[in-house]
């Protein structure tokens, strides 16, 4: 019997349901991948509306312009959260909804949209959770040097305290930033995201720009709800090397930092890695007298997001997996998830963590009788939760789940070529088409136990 079996065993020994009382289940979706309504009551330009306009840069030519429609269907989307017995919904404000031009003058429409958002989903018993920043940087603050400049930290220090000003007194999570490693990776070294930029140098500014954005969004955010909890999402890809090889031991050691340690270490007071950043040649002039304390300032939980491992070995490009895939060519190995959890607590052991992302693009080809018959992002979905669930019975202090994403929609680069959710939306109409996995997940939620499917 694996650990993860004996750890599930004894948790279910105690006679309740498979989570505890009180575990949050939710699903998650981000402003520019579902809201559409680009132009609508005065929203302004992001990054990836420009980049979405340059040709080549999405897979599919498409772009959020549209995307879900939720920015109009928000009632019909929170009705259908509600029939699936979601207790919170994880979203993200569009800053350029909020601030047109990054800074100065508050778009009140653009607010009026998220009061409204706020008060239909306490109206259906939902917790609102959201994100400040979801990735769609105002044009105009790219314009002005984007993320590796330091004028960002202290406009989004302002965003921030717009919006906690008008929906504090209602919200008690907010989450400050997603993922700032495809921020500054994704969108100013690889160039694959908006704005696009492919410069090293760029990308370490703003790597640190962003976490300096986090603490003092945290510190205008405690100033204004001290009740409230703030924390920040951090993607991880656990990786393994696969080769004693010299080039692997290199190559392992900048990737496993960069893509997992570079981000949380700063957070948790422990610097950025010192043996990447020598070997990067970064010379952290960016990093000023009092910036990492600001960004070390402890958060009330961490969010991780979690899809699949990185197996490492000599050459960029070797595959080396054995297991099931997903659509995107990602392995499914939920162990993985296990590790991370018992590994960043045992390393850092933050009062909470939510898992805020975890789910799988799936071919979703399978249909009978108008059923999407989603059964292997069920697979995928039950396998992540026993790890979730059996690390808990290790005393790991996880609170909540929120599965990625609550419906299909713009996958960035990718367009609408791949399909996370566990709802479909229907390319031409829009209709929302919840697959079995949303049948089998609201079962869960309902009950906080991993049963073998849910009712339609």
């Amino acid at each position: 019997m694996s650990i993860t079996e004996t750890s599930a065993s004894a948790f279910r020994a105690f006679g309740g349901p498979d989570f505890p009382p009180g575990f949050l289940w939710g699903a998650a979706t981000s402003a520019y991948q579902v809201e559409g309504a680009v132009t609508q009551d005065g929203r302004g330009e992001s990054i990836w509306d420009r980049f979405c306009s340059v040709p080549g840069n999405i897979a599919d030519g498409s772009s959020g312009a549209v995307a879900c429609d939720h920015y109009n269907r928000w009632t019909d989307d929170i009705e259908l959260m509600r029939s699936l017995s979601l207790g919170a919904y994880r979203f993200s404000i569009a800053w350029p909804r909020v601030m047109p031009s990054g800074t100065g003058s508050v778009n009140e429409e653009g607010l009026d949209f998220y009061d409204r958002l706020v008060d239909g989903l306490l109206a259906a018993g939902i917790q609102p959770f959201p994100t400040l920043y979801h990735w769609d940087l105002p044009q105009a603050l790219e314009d002005r040097g984007g993320w590796p400049s330091r004028l960002i930290p202290e406009a989004f220090a302002d965003y921030a305290e717009a919006v906690v000003g008008r929906l504090g007194d209602r919200v008690t999570r907010w989450g400050t930033i997603n993922e700032p490693f495809v921020v500054a990776n994704h969108g100013y070294l690889t160039g694959e995201h908006a704005p696009g930029r492919s410069s090293l140098a760029d990308s370490l500014a703003a790597s640190h720009h962003v976490l300096l954005a986090h603490g003092l969004a945290m510190e205008r955010i405690r100033a204004m709800t001290p009740g409230a909890d703030v924390g920040i999402t951090v993607n991880f890809t656990p990786a393994f090397r696969i080769s004693e090889a010299p080039a692997a031991v290199d190559r392992f050691q900048v990737i496993d930092d960069l893509e997992n340690w570079w981000y949380i270490n700063p957070i948790a007071g422990l610097g950025y890695p010192a043996r990447t950043s020598e070997r990067l040649a970064w010379d952290q002039a960016e990093v000023h007298a009092d910036d990492l304390a600001i960004i070390s300032r402890p958060i009330d939980y961490l969010g991780v997001n979690f899809y699949t491992r990185k197996l490492i070995g000599a050459v960029e490009g070797e595959r080396h997996a054995s297991g099931p895939e997903t659509a995107m060519g990602w392995e499914v190995h939920a162990e993985s998830l296990g590790w991370l959890m018992r590994t960043l607590h045992a390393r850092f052991a933050m009062k909470r963590y939510y898992i805020t992302e975890n789910g799988a693009a799936m071919p979703d080809a399978v249909r009978h009788d108008g059923r999407i018959a989603d059964d292997d992002r069920i697979d995928y979905l039950r396998a992540h939760l026993h790890e979730v669930q059996a690390c808990i019975a290790d005393g790991v202090p996880i609170d909540g789940y929120f599965a990625w994403s609550l419906v299909d929609n713009f996958e960035w680069a990718h367009g609408y070529k791949y399909g996370f959710g566990i709802v479909e939306v229907e390319p031409t109409t829009l209709a929302r088409i919840p697959k079995d996995s949303a049948y089998w997940y609201a079962d869960v939620a309902r009950t906080g136990r991993l049963g073998a499917g849910g009712e339609r």
